[in-house]
């Protein structure tokens, strides 16, 4: 998944993309001047923590 840096849950995923649609949270970038991109469509299933391995 492309937003798991974003977040530790699924809400907090969830909310990030949110606020990425809504334009708040990420500021503007400068020099831009196409159309702001789309977040990804999340998948229909709950989101599975892979855990953390070293």
């Amino acid at each position: 998944m492309s937003w798991n840096w974003i977040g530790r849950t699924q809400e907090e995923i969830e909310q990030a993309r949110r606020d990425w649609m809504e334009g708040a949270r990420f500021g503007e970038v400068k020099g831009y001047d196409g159309d702001p991109l789309s977040a990804p469509e999340f998948p229909p299933v709950p989101l599975k923590p892979r855990g953390r391995v070293r």
